[in-house]
């Protein structure tokens, strides 16, 4: 795993050493990567509404039938991707 250095104040150091104490971290460096996940997760999330609003609002629909499905599926296979189970 590669390292990273970040500085802080000494008030942001005592709170990561406090809530890597009340929240059953092991160690700061758990405690920060747990934010960067939930970071990353969160701008996933914003960045799927995102589409989802843009799609809702091209005011185009599209019937998810099992025909719709089965000929995605072939186009996925068709260009050499997996489809998901």
């Amino acid at each position: 795993m590669a390292s990273l250095n970040v500085s802080l104040p000494k008030s942001l150091r005592e709170y990561v050493e406090r809530q890597v104490e009340t929240e059953g971290y092991s160690t700061p460096s758990e405690y920060v990567r747990a934010l960067i996940r939930e970071d990353h997760k969160r701008m996933l999330a914003e960045k799927i509404e995102a589409l989802l609003l843009e799609g809702i609002a091209s005011g185009q629909t599209v019937e998810l039938n099992r025909a719709y499905w089965k000929k995605k599926r072939s186009r996925l296979i068709s260009n050499g991707r997996k489809p998901p189970k």
